[in-house]
Formats: structure tokens, sequence, C-alpha cells
């Protein structure tokens, strides 16, 4: 089936494809939730300092930039459902490396791995969010990252209790890791595998994808609000540890509270965008991010840092996915060759953030690493114009109801009010 039969098809395949790719989000968060709880028991299992566990922990992010660049050309080669289903098999298994580790240089190559893994299911299951979200002509990412949410906060709770009860990682993500490639696996089967236009002759991607130029300025937005996160979800633990004295078990519900209400904001994000746009959505994001940046820094009690960094994750929560969905308008080509040259240079920033925060820790203290987050976080209001869509010129006339011109890839050029304000409307790990 070419992409304008499956435009015009929708029904019940769809909303079967929609609730497949749901479900693998909810999977990728899960194993990103899971594997951030137990970040303080990897640090005190090979007693390693602030700087050293930020020179780990960017090893992840390392690891999925360089794989970003390589999955429009697997979706290419193997189409789209294949490369769903092999990525994330990647990255499940994946999640169960790391606490098996004997040292730092062995940690840093299974974090390597699995972040690969992690990047390449990121750009798999974000190109079929876009798919979906072209055939439903309206926005659908920010809940489909909603449950990506939903699964983290699954993975967080999970890891709380197994902090609590004195559960070794290394048990815990040996029986969580197989769960979750089941499911995913499971899942697979009914996302959509979408075919180029009949004629359309597109040609096959470079290996590595770097961003065009048009998803630069999107990319850098994206920047700000994954920095924010990936500090957020791997330094929340240690900050209540070593900022506020908070015992292990509590200290974990710091991440916890960052997912929970990341979750919630961006469930209800793509009713936000629709009725006030991507542009005031993202600025009033900037806004209450960066104020609970500053709740964190200066915070003196678990209660108090718990709070900011549950703010932050209420601020950045639909910066991502409409990066993702403005992706697929600065390019015709494939929604995965769009969609990972935005991640990349996203991302990227999860390859800064790990290490910014130990390093500027080791050199002063974790409250002024949260202070570049913040700083960060504000930059969020000042770029979001380049999340407006560009004004429509000219199409065809005959588009089917709810459709959309161009490929996939092309999610919100529709017609109509969804097109501008849903489709302005992101390990990944």
């Amino acid at each position: 089936m070419t992409r304008d039969e499956e435009r015009i098809s929708g029904g019940r395949e769809t909303r079967s494809a929609r609730r497949a790719v749901a479900v693998v989000f909810a999977v990728h968060g899960t194993a990103s939730g899971t594997f951030a709880t137990r970040i303080p028991w990897m640090r005190e299992h090979l007693g390693l300092s602030p700087g050293w566990l930020g020179v780990a922990l960017v090893c992840v992010t390392l690891g999925a930039s360089a794989a970003m660049p390589l999955s429009a050309f697997l979706e290419h080669r193997l189409g789209p459902r294949a490369t769903l289903r092999g990525t994330s098999l990647a990255c499940c298994a994946g999640l169960a490396l790391p606490p098996l580790m004997p040292g730092l240089g062995w940690l840093c190559g299974a974090l390597f791995l699995f972040g690969c893994g992690l990047g390449l299911m990121d750009v798999a299951m974000n190109a079929q969010g876009v798919y979906v979200e072209e055939r439903y002509g309206r926005s659908v990412l920010s809940s489909l990252h909603g449950m990506w949410s939903v699964g983290g906060l699954a993975g967080g709770a999970l890891g709380v209790l197994a902090a609590h009860g004195g559960l070794p990682a290394t048990l815990h993500l040996a029986l969580v890791a197989p769960g979750l490639c089941g499911v995913a696996v499971v899942a697979c089967r009914w996302v959509l595998d979408v075919q180029p236009d009949a004629g359309a002759a597109e040609p096959e991607p470079p290996r590595f994808a770097l961003p065009t130029r048009g998803a630069l300025a999107v990319g850098l937005v994206g920047f700000c609000a994954v920095f924010a996160e990936g500090a957020s979800m791997d330094w929340s633990g240690i900050y209540l540890r070593d900022v506020t004295g908070a015992s292990p078990g509590l200290a974990a519900t710091a991440y916890t509270a960052f997912a929970c209400t990341m979750a919630i904001a961006r469930l209800a994000g793509d009713a936000t965008v629709e009725r006030f746009g991507a542009v005031r959505t993202v600025r009033a994001g900037g806004v209450l991010a960066t104020l609970g940046g500053v709740l964190v820094v200066t915070a003196e009690t678990p209660a108090s840092a718990v709070a900011g960094y549950a703010l932050i994750g209420v601020g950045i929560a639909v910066v991502v996915p409409l990066c993702f969905s403005a992706a697929g308008r600065t390019s015709e080509g494939s929604a995965g060759r769009a969609v990972a040259g935005v991640a990349t240079l996203a991302y990227a920033s999860g390859l800064a953030a790990p290490a910014a925060v130990g390093w500027v820790a080791e050199a002063t203290s974790l409250p002024v690493s949260f202070g570049l987050v913040t700083v960060l976080t504000s930059g969020l209001v000042l770029g979001a114009g380049v999340l407006r869509p560009a004004p429509r010129t000219s199409g065809p006339a005959a588009v089917p109801p709810g459709g959309t011109h161009g490929g996939a890839g092309t999610a919100g050029a529709g017609t109509g009010k969804s097109a501008g304000d849903d489709g302005t409307g992101a390990r990944g790990a």
C-alpha cells in the first residue's frame, strides 16, 4: 500500500497502528526510567566520583548520537516495521548489561551499546509517530511522547521499589529487559510498514544522515529541552542525595516526580497545542522550566528539589514532540531521515548534559551545574518562534479530509487550523 492509499484508508488500521506505536513509546520510556533510577546503585557499586560518573553517562548519549544518523538507511533497506522491531530488541536487551560490568571501562562500553539501541529505537518509533500523525491529519506525537513518559514513570516507580527493597540492579534489570523485549516485538506486528508513493523514485539515503539546513534551527530548540531532560533524568537522584541529604529511596522519587509531571503534560499536550499553538505553548513551558530550575538550584530540602524537577518536567514536556512534528515539514524525504536529522542535533545535548553536569559539579557544585540547565531552559522562551508554521502558498485542491500534502515526514502540512497549530505541534535515555 502506498502512502497516498494509506492516508485515504484510515480507519481501524490507523487506530491499531497508533495504539501499537504508543506501546513501543511506553517500552522505550520504561527502559529509560528503569535505568535512571539505578544510576545511584551503579555509582556506589563501582565507587565513582561525580566526574567519573559523568564520563560513564556520556557514553549513553555518545552511542545514541552515533547510531541515530544510521536509522534512515536501515529504514530504507529493511522497512519501517522491521527496523522498529530490530532496534527495539537491541535497546531492551542492552538494558541488562551496565550493572554487570566490573569496572569503569567496561561500564562505558556497555553504556555505549545501550545508547546505540536507545537512539536507533528512538528515531524508528518517532518516524512511526510521524506516519500515524500524517494519516490522522492532526497532532498525535505529544500524546505518544506522553506514553513514553508513562513508561518512564512506571520504570521509575519500579526502580524506587527495587531501591527501597535493596534489590541489586543486576537482578532488577535482568528481569525487566526480557519482558520489555517481548512487549515490543508483539506491538510491532501492528505498526505501519509505509512504502514510498508509486513512481516517487525516492533515492537511498546516505548511511550517515546529518541534519539538513532547515532542521538546524528546530534542532537547536530541541537541544535546550533535551539537555534539561537528560540532566534531570541522570542527576536528580544524585542531587537529592548529595545536596539535600535525602535517603536512597527518597532520592529516587525525584526522577519519578519529573517523569509524572512530564507524562501528564504530554498527554494533554495535543489539546493544548490545538488551542494555543506551538509557539505560545513552548514559551510558556520555557518559563515554567526556568522557574523549576531556579527552585532546584536554591533547594535546601528534598521537597523543594522534587518540586523543582516536577516543574522542569512540565515545562519541557511538549518541546521534543513539537520539534519532531516540525522536522516533518522541513523535508520532503522520508520521515526517518527528517526525524534522524533533528534527533541527532537535539540529542547531541544529551551527549553534553551528563558530562557537563558532572564536570561542573566536580569543579564547583551540583547547584552551579543546574544553574547551567536553567540558562538553557530560558532559551526555549527565545527560540520558540522557529516552530511557527510557514504560510502555505499553494497545493492541490483535492486532498482527502484530514489529509496532508507531500510524503510522510510532512506531518502537519495539511490545510486548516490543526495543520498550523497541531503540526507545529523527541532516548532517548
